[in-house]
């Protein structure tokens, strides 16, 4: 596979993108379409998400990038980019396989054996094996180094019993990268964790779905008794599952490339929030004209060229030679608070309205700001919630002592 684009192909395959996107995109399915992967709460969605992913994929524009080997397109990043580019101009619906594409299908690439990619690549991309991750546990919070859900080998199987908590897609998935105990005596506790692709339609396995404060069921607890998966669903060595964990997250938190594209969530829209406050009225004249609120929505349009600024400046390695990881590391913290905030101003602004939700014919724009502001804390949380971030931060970039 070649890693440069030709222009003119590149321009070409734009140009189809473009045409295809324009066409195939459908602006009201008639239902309630998710802002975020997270928020897929009815088979209704999920079926018409499913459906949507396999389109795209079947027409070139999902995996371009990936190894045609495995059922990618084999050709240079530039033309996924492209493809990316034009699923969010005509506002294409999000990608619904996120686990698979942003971080199952990378890892595989990566760390993966050949019979793992060759198995497991294709379904990710055309969504017949949707994935779901089992790191966080119920009693164990952010301390992914603690997991108990334990993994006893027996012959060529493993033995799990334990509980994961908000996987994502847990009652469709058929898959999960599942971070569990295989040595509970190990002298440091990062040692004894191992890393599965583990079934998720066997026995032994159940999910039970979680209600959100959005009312709906994107979340699910797992439950493992006595489930049996094959031994040859390793990644890396019996016991070296922390170091194919942390490597995953790299993937999750966007410090690392390679991910399939398209998009697994809505970007909030600056300009949308900055129509909303000149249509909403305060004290008889539109909200915009208030110099507060001005300033803000002035700070907000600048924080989101800033973060375009800093996506370009990652493509060019001499402004990142001194602190390498320091834009890798940050973008995660920076963008999901960026998310959170707007969409606390944008529910700032419909005023005493924005107590109304989706399905209230008082709702402005049918509930979108409330339910957009409640769906971002969801982001500030998955991948390690901003205090974690802000640690790594601090302890990898800047230097700064764990004490």
């Amino acid at each position: 596979m070649t890693t440069t684009a030709d222009p003119k192909d590149l321009k070409a395959f734009a140009a189809d993108a473009d045409a295809w996107f324009r066409e195939n995109v459908v602006a009201d399915p008639g239902f309630m379409l998710p802002l975020t992967f997270m928020e897929v709460g009815t088979d209704q969605q999920f079926h018409f998400l499913r459906d949507w992913q396999n389109k795209v994929y079947e027409a070139g524009y999902l995996g371009a990038s990936w190894p045609k080997e495995y059922g990618g397109g084999g050709l240079p990043q530039a033309f996924q980019a492209e493809a990316t580019r034009a699923m969010r101009r005509h506002n294409g619906p999000i990608m619904l396989n996120a686990i698979g594409l942003n971080w199952t299908g990378p890892l595989l690439l990566d760390m993966g054996s050949e019979e793992h990619r060759k198995r497991f690549i294709r379904g990710i991309l055309s969504a017949e094996d949707i994935w779901c991750q089992g790191f966080s546990e119920p009693e164990n919070g952010s301390d992914l180094g603690n997991a108990q859900t334990r993994a006893v080998r027996d012959g060529d199987s493993f033995v799990i019993n334990g509980s994961k908590i908000w996987t994502t897609l847990g009652r469709y998935a058929r898959y999960m990268i599942l971070l569990a105990r295989t040595d509970p005596d190990a002298s440091r506790k990062y040692d004894g964790l191992s890393f599965f692709l583990a079934p998720m339609k066997i026995a032994g396995v159940e999910t039970r779905p979680i209600r959100k404060l959005t009312g709906e069921h994107g979340f699910t607890q797992t439950f493992f008794t006595d489930a049996r998966i094959p031994a040859n669903d390793l990644i890396g060595t019996e016991g070296g599952g922390w170091k194919v964990a942390m490597r995953t997250l790299e993937y999750e938190r966007g410090a690392r490339g390679g991910q399939a594209g398209g998009y697994v969530s809505v970007d909030t829209d600056a300009f949308a929030v900055l129509d909303l406050a000149r249509s909403m009225m305060r004290d008889g004249a539109p909200a915009l004209e208030d110099p507060a609120i001005r300033d803000r929505m002035l700070d907000f349009i600048m924080e989101i060229q800033s973060q375009t600024l800093c996506r370009q400046r990652l493509a060019i390695e001499p402004l990142n030679a001194e602190r390498p990881s320091a834009l890798p590391l940050s973008s995660k913290l920076i963008g999901t608070e960026f998310v959170r905030r707007i969409n606390e101003f944008a529910v700032t602004l419909t005023g005493m309205k924005g107590g109304y939700y989706v399905g209230e014919p008082e709702a402005i724009n049918a509930g979108l700001w409330p339910r957009a502001y409640l769906n971002a804390f969801s982001a500030t949380i998955g991948g390690g919630t901003s205090q974690i971030q802000h640690n790594i931060i601090g302890e990898h970039v800047l230097g700064l002592p764990k004490s």
